[in-house]
């Protein structure tokens, strides 16, 4: 499975550890940057990883900043993205069973090392429910196509 990695320098640390994480497992990780600490735009990172998920180059993508909050709300620009900021593993597995995120968002500075793991695999490991939920996930696909008219 291929994931799509970015970050801003508030976040390329903890890019960096999940990157080694999945590559561990056997993902293919794209790495979209950024490659220092030195100051970039959150934006650009998360459009690009928007992109690349909404175009199916990769399945997922995972976007990490300081508190992730920027990467989530840059990336739900992106037609076709339904990026989630997630804390913890219930969040993380809610968001893919019911919300069907494709891009999971992270802040370096408000969640440790061990519980991005967690959330990482468990957003990677849960499956759309489908069901009610499909209804509800249309919706929110309506609404991104009607505001950009």
């Amino acid at each position: 499975m291929r994931v799509a990695l970015g970050a801003d320098h508030g976040g390329f640390r903890l890019k960096e550890i999940i990157k080694k994480h999945l590559e561990s497992q056997g993902f293919e990780v794209e790495d979209y940057g950024t490659n220092s600490l030195e100051p970039v735009d959150y934006p650009d990172y998360a459009v690009r990883v928007g992109k690349t998920v909404a175009a199916g180059e990769a399945v997922f993508g995972i976007l990490v900043c300081g508190t992730g909050n920027g990467m989530a709300m840059a990336a739900n620009k992106v037609p076709g993205i339904r990026a989630a900021l997630c804390v913890d593993g219930y969040t993380a597995g809610m968001a893919r069973r019911h919300n069907d995120a494709n891009v999971l968002a992270l802040g370096e500075r408000v969640i440790g090392e061990g519980v991005a793991l967690e959330v990482v695999d468990i957003f990677l490991a849960s499956c759309f429910e489908q069901g009610r939920h499909r209804a509800r996930v249309g919706k929110i696909e309506l609404a991104a196509m009607s505001s950009n008219n």
